[in-house]
């Protein structure tokens, strides 16, 4: 565990969400790695809280699948694996597949707007090299594409998924995202659904999570070295 850890105590949010984000970031970057105990007395000190917070924040992070509660063990930060990423991805692209083809359908002037202003906000983000900022406009552009298919159950089901699906939009970005590619790949989907082009689009959003997928698996594969 790095020894800079600190706890953001300028955030107005509950101490549990406090020290949630914190760890959450300290896992995303890598400076809690994977199979690192999360000792509740530890943190605390460290922190400068009690264990109760501690304790809440850890399960939260579980329902994130960035830890889990290995028996006689404790708690410990998540690896990630190969076969969780291709499950999680599997799911996600059928998910964007009838997304994208409801979208289509739907597909207004005002959704097109947001979609092109979420590729201004992601290179921004990009040119600062905000890793959180990336991955929050990247979850933009593809929440429009959702919102515009007009189903809410299906909305039930991505915001369900979300949490396991961050993790690895965020490996995506922090090491192995062609930023240029990625915007370029957007704008291919704008380009298809302002046509209404079922088909294209398809085919677009499954090549655009597919290099993901295979970029993440890099980083999998090379953590297990």
């Amino acid at each position: 565990m790095k020894e800079d850890l600190k706890l953001d105590t300028d955030a107005y949010l509950p101490l549990r969400d406090v020290v949630f984000n914190t760890l959450r970031d300290s896992i995303l970057k890598g400076e809690l790695e994977p199979g690192e105990r999360l000792m509740e007395i530890h943190l605390a000190n460290k922190l400068g809280v009690s264990r109760t917070p501690i304790r809440e924040a850890i399960r939260m992070l579980e329902q994130e699948g960035l830890a889990v509660t290995i028996p006689r063990k404790g708690a410990q930060v998540a690896k990630m694996t190969e076969k969780d990423l291709q499950d999680v991805l599997e799911i996600r692209d059928a998910l964007d597949e009838l997304a994208a083809l409801n979208a289509c359908r739907n597909m207004t002037s005002e959704y097109l707007s947001e979609l092109r202003s979420s590729m201004v906000t992601f290179k921004n983000a990009a040119d600062r090299g905000n890793v959180r900022e990336i991955v929050e406009a990247d979850e933009q552009f593809h929440n429009v594409i959702y919102r515009a298919a007009d189903n809410p159950k299906l909305m039930v089901i991505v915001q369900n998924l979300k949490e396991q699906m961050y993790r690895y939009r965020y490996e995506y970005v922090k090491d192995n995202a062609n930023y240029a590619q990625i915007l370029q790949e957007h704008a291919e989907i704008i380009a298809g659904l302002e046509k209404r082009d079922q088909e294209y689009v398809r085919e677009i959003m499954h090549a655009h999570l597919e290099n993901q997928v295979e970029a993440v698996r890099s980083v999998i594969r090379r953590q297990e070295q």
